[in-house]
């Protein structure tokens, strides 16, 4: 099939008898070419970074930047002394580091910093972060509610810095391709979406092993808990946080919302959904957790819906999948595949069953005479399979984002479209927690009950 999609190529394939022909389409992989882009452009000035929170979603952040062209880490903060000694393994053994994040926003070398620290924190460290004048790449969920997205919002506007939310779909050549097809009518008006996500093992389901000899004495425990209830301290607690509603966001947050903020970008929705519905449980993980292991949801978005299925007690494929009338979109992580559907008969309706034998055989015979195609002139469909890099390689994201360091280009993942991406999330939270239908208000960036 050619890569240049057009109604034309559709109404070309659309009599005869069906068949089925495979196709499939490498994409070229991108990141070789950002040195060479950066050394040859005006752009390629030097970008000195900070970085808080080095844990185990922030040390790949910090590893993957530091690699590529035109940056420089100057500093690192984390509340675990144990982090900030990685920190010096992955950058330099003189690299400023400290507890304080307040000293990276005082630091004038620092243009842009990275946030990857728990939900709870985001809106603080955010705001602080683009009020003090600094960039800022901030880990998905953008927020830890509501209420904390839209005070990132206000923040982010009225600085005018450059702020990206970590879900590097949106910066992916796999579902820019993905994007195109779409915008080109593909499959036509959008009707309904799914998105499906399956764990089944206990690091899947954060279970993750609280560091050795972690204590008081090398963890700030109580600056690390901020605005949630005070506890004793708890090396489970700081280690498998997402398990829990008062530090971040459930498999919503930390699942769902990559494919939403997927689903988003191809199909150019940035807003919110106007309502969501949300059922499932503890069924699996009963480890003293209180956010769901399963949760399936239901959203509108207009008048599309978008059914949701997160479990961490079954290994699934992941799956986006885009249906119209023309077709769907089915989207892996490696791979999607475009499958044209003409919607039309193509044999005689069943429903003549319900005739006349005389009349059930004009009406077949006048329907073949109609409809049958020409000998040799019988339709193929045509599915094809495009493949290029995972649409969760961080290097192309995190690229971007430097880049409008530089430039002061917009980015696609910016603020607001984080702020509806995560609203989905609290959404179906929301739902699940108070058992009901909830709707969403965009002038006041609210859930109603």
């Amino acid at each position: 099939m050619p890569n240049h999609f057009t109604r034309r190529n559709f109404l070309e394939t659309a009599a005869g008898a069906a068949g089925l022909a495979l196709a499939t389409k490498a994409i070229a992989l991108p990141e070789p070419a950002y040195p060479q882009q950066w050394a040859a452009g005006t752009s390629g000035q030097l970008v000195q970074f900070g970085i808080i929170g080095i844990g185990m979603q922030g040390s790949g952040l910090l590893k993957t930047s530091v690699e590529l062209p035109g940056t420089k880490c100057i500093a690192a903060c984390d509340l675990w002394d144990g982090r900030q000694a990685l920190a010096k393994e992955i950058v330099a053994s003189d690299i400023m580091t400290t507890r304080k994040y307040q000293e990276l926003l005082a630091n004038n070398h620092i243009q842009a910093l990275i946030v990857a620290v728990p939900d709870h924190w985001h809106r603080q460290i955010v705001v602080d972060a683009v009020t003090a004048g600094k960039d800022v790449y901030c880990e998905k969920p953008m927020s830890h509610n509501v209420a904390d997205g839209a005070a990132m919002v206000a923040a982010a506007k009225k600085s005018e810095r450059i702020v990206q939310i970590g879900s590097q779909r949106t910066s992916s050549a796999l579902l820019a391709k993905a994007k195109q097809l779409y915008d080109q009518g593909a499959i036509g008006e959008l009707l309904s979406v799914e998105l499906s996500l399956g764990r089944n093992d206990p690091t899947g389901a954060w279970e993750y092993p609280p560091p050795p000899g972690l204590s008081p004495e090398n963890f700030d425990w109580d600056i690390w808990l901020g605005t949630a209830p005070k506890q004793p301290f708890d090396p489970i607690t700081y280690a498998r946080w997402r398990c829990w509603k008062e530090y971040g966001t459930g498999v919503a947050g930390d699942l769902m919302v990559h494919l939403i903020s997927g689903m988003m970008f191809v199909a150019g929705i940035n807003q919110a959904p106007s309502r969501a519905y949300a059922a499932g449980g503890i069924v699996r993980w009963k480890d003293g957790r209180n956010m769901p292991d399963l949760q399936a949801a239901i959203f509108e978005y207009g008048s599309v819906p978008v059914y949701v299925r997160l479990t961490l007690g079954t290994e699934t494929a992941e799956m986006t999948r885009l249906m119209g009338p023309k077709g769907l979109l089915e989207i892996r992580e490696r791979d999607f595949t475009y499958t044209p559907q003409r919607g039309i008969d193509t044999a005689p309706s069943y429903y003549d069953q319900g005739f006349p034998a005389a009349m059930r055989k004009t009406y077949e015979t006048d329907w073949h005479k109609e409809h049958d195609p020409k000998p040799g002139q019988e339709f193929v469909a045509q599915a094809v399979t495009y493949s290029g890099p995972s649409y969760d390689e961080v290097a192309p994201h995190l690229w971007n984002f430097f880049e409008a360091v530089r430039t002061r280009k917009p980015v696609v993942q910016d603020a607001v479209f984080g702020h509806h991406a995560a609203a989905a999330c609290h959404l179906a939270n929301e739902a699940y927690f108070r058992k009901s239908v909830v709707t969403w208000n965009e002038a006041s960036s609210t859930i109603k009950g």
